[in-house]
């Protein structure tokens, strides 16, 4: 049985996300559909990259990912179909499955071609469901596009190493439902211009000089309970997708906030890891 997801801006007060259900469920009524999120920012590009890079592997390869984020075609973003590691991504050529690719390169990329195709305001249910729903009953690529070339990388939000090798300057990617604060530095990187020195991540006007792998390694159990760190406490950990990860300890952002809010941070801010 096909399994295809959707990931997109558009929310759920609006008629679209059920529209695009009801579309495919039409087409193919035995098919699984899955919602990963149709929460991201409008049009955040990296946002939408982020989450399904860190949630496709996660499905059987053969799954069918549908990105509705920034998706009218125009002369600069395609609409491109791309086989990646078993998975199919139907996108704009936005820079989303470049960011996805980055690490890891595409068994085959077609720019979508298919016959008589409405141009209109909505082309996530005019075209990429037509797509979805003809690899899901076994098409194959070919027949709904051309071999296509110029995935379009997003270099602008990449990690940049500095003097030497002795800072690495990233950014704020995703900001998650706790207002945890999830930065561009991978666990990877992180290590690999280490090489053992110490260092301090420099946030606003704060200065962490330790990374956890756990939310509660902020805990040292052997000082007093009056004493020692805990709830509303500022950390830096390795998250799950072994990204640099900033987080309030417990954080609740209907109340004290969370790490976006406390640090004043938003997407796109700078965030610098100095060695030394």
């Amino acid at each position: 049985m096909a399994i295809i997801t959707l990931t997109t801006d558009f929310g759920l007060k609006d008629h679209f996300v059920g529209v695009l259900k009801g579309s495919i469920y039409s087409q193919l009524p035995d098919v699984q559909i899955v919602d990963i999120s149709h929460d991201i920012a409008p049009f955040n590009i990296h946002e939408c990259a982020y989450i399904l890079k860190n949630s496709y592997n996660s499905f059987p390869k053969g799954t069918i990912h549908i990105v509705g984020v920034d998706s009218e075609a125009t002369q600069e973003n395609k609409h491109v179909v791309a086989l990646v590691n078993g998975h199919y991504f139907i996108s704009a050529n936005t820079g989303v499955i470049g960011l996805i690719t980055s690490e890891i390169k595409p068994e085959k990329v077609v720019e979508i071609n298919i016959p008589d195709p409405i141009h209109g305001s909505f082309p996530v249910l005019s075209v990429f469901i037509q797509v979805a729903c003809h690899i899901a009953r076994g098409g194959t690529l070919e027949v709904v596009g051309k071999p296509f070339s110029e995935l379009k990388n997003l270099r602008e939000f990449s990690p940049r190493i500095v003097e030497d090798g002795k800072k690495i300057v990233g950014s704020v990617i995703y900001i998650d439902n706790y207002g945890n604060v999830v930065t561009s530095i991978q666990k990877k990187l992180f290590e690999t211009h280490r090489k053992g020195r110490e260092f301090e991540l420099l946030v606003r006007n704060h200065k962490i000089k330790q990374i956890h792998t756990a939310y509660s390694d902020i805990i040292d159990y052997s000082v007093d309970k009056n004493r020692r760190k805990g709830d509303g406490d500022l950390l830096a950990l390795f998250n799950s997708s072994e990204y640099i990860e900033l987080a309030i300890y417990k954080s609740n952002l209907a109340t004290v906030g969370g790490a976006s809010t406390l640090l004043g941070l938003d997407y796109r801010d700078t965030i610098i890891i100095d060695f030394y």
